[in-house]
């Protein structure tokens, strides 16, 4: 099935920032001087902590560094177009004012301030668009939420339900203004009826807030890829993938097997060319910090998308066969096609392509490019291109913009 969440600006936005936040980066990945093996949000689970254990986290959270509209700005300076925040993770802890339940960042810690509240405002100052993860199934806290890795058949997930996710979806959709997306996420043993309650709620308060691919059931309205995963074919409808910079999702002072910036760029381009979203996360540590490797990481990617953004923004898969050529991959949009280069060359050529060029030049730059185009039948050609090797325009991915006279590239496999 074809997912269409039909709204233009998740088809459009192509990059969008996921923040993963609690009274897990306190912890840091460690717990009584064990190191949590997996990824830092999981730790109570993953450690075993007790809930009277963990639940103590809440008195030292005072994140006094935070400030919402410096992350909504720097989100918008690497280019990001929506922003996803954890309201409710896995453990239980809200960073909103939860009415339902006093386990939440105004009233069980001693910042005692509304973060979720405080994006809500900056997001709305700063016209980016917010958009909320709330993990409905599991919720280690309470004591009928569901635990990944336990037996959970003794438990009454119905009073869970009813008495915590319900409510709590409630208040995020109808206190923070607009929200453009609900990220659900592992929804267990949700049962089809479960599952359609939950998105018939969030439908009948905000209709066009999109519900994400993991509210189980088949039931959201776009495909949601494993954690860091791509598809190696493009996806025809809309799809994301969330993923890191790291390994962890909450921040863990052990873990420092940080992606380059290249790395980020070829992903997000491999993405957006099969037809996707890029939901790439930070951690921030328990003051409110954002890592300075992040801050690097995605300050070099804003710089290549002020440059060539074009070629991300509202550009769409191919459509059709196209080639695999190293070093190379392509995004499109009408009538223009955008060839992403990921090491200098000299030379490239590219076969049975049925279009005709206007222009060619380098999207950072401007340059005009020089193009051969060589016909070898009525409906197929060849294209040349002759590039300065030696003043590379970007040493991670060049862009060359081709304006076409026709409205998508047609691209031919090599007939019998």
């Amino acid at each position: 099935m074809i997912k269409d969440t039909k709204q233009k600006w998740f088809k459009e936005a192509k990059y969008g920032l996921f923040i993963h936040w609690g009274l897990y980066s306190i912890l840091a990945g460690e717990y009584r001087g064990k190191t949590s093996p997996t990824i830092a949000e999981w730790i109570m689970n993953t450690l075993n902590i007790p809930v009277e254990e963990y639940e103590k986290l809440a008195a030292q959270f005072n994140p006094v560094n935070f400030d919402a509209g410096h992350y909504v700005k720097l989100a918008r300076d690497w280019g990001m177009k929506y922003i996803t925040i954890t309201s409710k993770h896995h453990d239980g802890f809200a960073l909103f004012h939860s009415k339902c339940c006093r386990y939440n960042v105004v009233d069980a810690t001693p910042y005692g301030r509304d973060i979720i509240g405080q994006f809500a405002e900056a997001c709305s100052k700063y016209d980016m668009k917010l958009c909320l993860y709330y993990s409905q199934a599991q919720d280690w806290h309470h004591p009928d939420g569901c635990e990944a890795n336990r037996d959970n058949s003794g438990k009454n997930f119905r009073r869970y339900f009813d008495e915590k996710c319900i409510p709590q979806v409630k208040e995020i959709l109808t206190n923070y203004g607009d929200i453009g997306m609900i990220w659900f996420d592992t929804p267990m043993g949700m049962t089809p009826e479960e599952s359609r309650e939950l998105f018939d709620l969030v439908k009948s308060i905000q209709p066009d807030c999109i519900v994400s691919g993991r509210i189980g059931n088949n039931l959201g309205e776009y495909m949601t890829t494993g954690d860091n995963f791509i598809p190696s074919l493009p996806y025809y409808g809309d799809w994301e993938v969330p993923a890191t910079l790291n390994d962890s999702w909450g921040y863990k002072k052990s873990d420092q097997n940080w992606k380059s910036p290249e790395s980020i760029i070829r992903r997000m381009v491999k993405i957006v060319s099969r037809g996707g979203n890029y939901l790439l996360n930070i951690g921030p540590d328990a003051l409110g910090n954002i890592p300075k490797e992040s801050i690097d990481i995605l300050d070099r990617v804003g710089e290549f998308l002020k440059l060539n953004g074009d070629s991300i923004y509202a550009t769409t898969t191919t459509d059709q066969y196209i080639y695999d050529v190293e070093d190379c991959l392509f995004t499109s949009k009408p009538y223009k096609l955008y060839i992403h280069l990921f090491s200098p060359m000299a030379y490239l050529q590219l076969l049975n392509i049925g279009n005709r060029i206007k222009r060619a030049y380098i999207l950072s730059t401007g340059e005009e490019i020089d193009v051969t185009v060589r016909r070898t039948c009525e409906d197929d050609s060849s294209w040349e291109f002759y590039l300065p090797k030696d003043n590379w325009p970007d040493d991670i991915d060049t862009v060359i913009c081709v304006e076409m006279e026709e409205e998508r590239p047609v691209f031919e496999p090599i007939r019998e």
